[in-house]
């Protein structure tokens, strides 16, 4: 019942964003993805992953089946595009098989299989949609918010010491293997996600149901949510801000080998195409919950997902992408939505309830702080620094002490009757 509650919530959200990104005459994520049916997709290996998905409920040998009509498709597809000279992209096979399951589901199932096909099928879609709507997202901010607050959170960095900026010189010391390396981890997080979301779901096609918390749950609400504090906060990152991609934008060419001075900072107006997605850092909320999922798996599955979370750190600050202050803010973010999705898959009770209001309550404080207090915080780094890391730890212990309290004494749901199985179809 959370399940299709929280589906129907997701899919309202979608659409509203549709008709957003049209009153701006932008394509939404609903056109974007349906556009895939038939056009070059733009995502072929994330259509692939929202497949893998939906073959969770799956037997072997429909998966089988299903993998097999997908490259099929995207071979005739393959062979259509290249004949008449169109970009050789793949996955229209995999969103032509989720929508089968989907029409497979209506027509052919009934009852407890009907409802799990469906599951699968919704969690493979909003899987590509919650990407869709990312993007989307980038897109309206660029548009709606023409100023953007990057020197108020460039002047509070000054307190933890200009993060960005001696990683960003690390990073170029490493030379290309150090950059290309880190790239890879950066922009393979979706894929290490899907691998542990994998990992999580691999007894849902024997189980007949699925578990009541994992991390593709959590991935797509800090995706769709994470994206409304940038229209409250809109942020560039020091790349733009105050390096050579900013061009006449930037406030000069400074990163990553001269900090910012010290001034009074005001709201600067920057172009209509740079996404406003520094506040909070996303990639590092992902990462987070990346890492707090993979403490379940085995152990090379915890040794990847502490490498993947000090990697995409490292990345997100070497590559002038993000402030320190915003890895702060993620962390808290990414941390407080987990607390929020453990509750709704156990049950409130009074230390989920503390440990959510803690976490939103320092989130909120944080962006107070970096938006009205920033020479404050810059006039004293040796007291708020250590004032502003103490704030994200007071949110990580309490979080590592609530689930431990949790994982003691388990609320557990009541017991799902298993159905009997119905023919399979191929």
């Amino acid at each position: 019942m959370l399940w299709t509650a929280a589906g129907a919530a997701t899919l309202g959200f979608i659409v509203a964003l549709e008709f957003a990104a049209r009153h701006y005459g932008l394509p939404g994520p609903i056109t974007n993805q349906a556009r895939e049916v038939i056009f070059t997709p733009s995502s072929g290996p994330l259509l692939y992953a929202g497949l893998a998905l939906t073959m969770v409920v799956l037997t072997w040998r429909q998966r089988l089946i299903a993998m097999g009509t997908a490259i099929g498709i995207d071979l005739v597809f393959f062979l259509v595009r290249w004949a008449v000279g169109a970009p050789l992209e793949f996955g229209n096979g995999a969103l032509w098989v989720i929508l089968g399951c989907a029409a497979l589901a209506v027509l052919r199932r009934t009852g407890q299989e009907r409802a799990l096909l469906l599951k699968g099928v919704g969690l493979g879609l909003l899987l590509v949609a919650g990407h869709k709507t990312g993007d989307t997202w980038l897109l309206i901010t660029s548009k709606t918010r023409p100023l953007v607050l990057d020197q108020y959170v460039a002047t509070a960095d000054h307190a933890l010491g200009n993060p960005s900026w001696l990683v960003g010189q690390l990073v170029n010391a490493t030379g290309s293997f150090g950059y290309y390396s880190l790239h890879l981890v950066y922009g393979q997080l979706p894929l290490a996600a899907a691998i542990v979301g994998l990992y999580q779901l691999r007894n849902v096609a024997f189980e007949r149901r699925f578990p009541q918390h994992h991390l593709v749950r959590t991935f797509l609400v800090i995706g769709l949510v994470g994206p409304a504090i940038y229209m409250i906060f809109p942020v560039v990152g020091p790349i733009f801000a105050y390096g050579a991609d900013g061009g006449r934008w930037a406030t000069a060419d400074l990163w990553p080998n001269t900090p910012p001075p010290l001034g009074a900072p005001h709201a600067m107006l920057f172009d209509g195409i740079t996404p406003r997605n520094c506040m909070p850092s996303l990639h590092t909320a992902w990462a987070t919950s990346l890492f707090i999922h993979s403490r379940e798996g085995s152990r090379l599955m915890r040794f990847a997902g502490a490498f993947w979370l000090v990697a995409t750190l490292t990345a997100t600050l070497g590559f002038g992408y993000h402030y320190g202050a915003d890895l702060i803010a993620g962390g808290v973010f990414a941390l407080t939505i987990e607390a929020v999705m453990r509750a709704f898959a156990r049950g409130w009770d009074r230390s989920a309830v503390r440990l959510v209001v803690h976490g939103s309550v320092v989130f909120t404080a944080l962006l107070v702080a970096y938006r009205w207090l920033p020479t404050e915080l810059a006039a004293r780094p040796w007291l708020y620094g250590p004032l502003l890391l103490l704030a994200l730890a007071s949110v990580i212990h309490h979080y590592v002490r609530a689930t431990k309290l949790w994982a003691a004494a388990p609320r557990t749901a009541p017991p799902v009757p298993r159905p009997e199985p119905q023919p399979e179809l191929a």
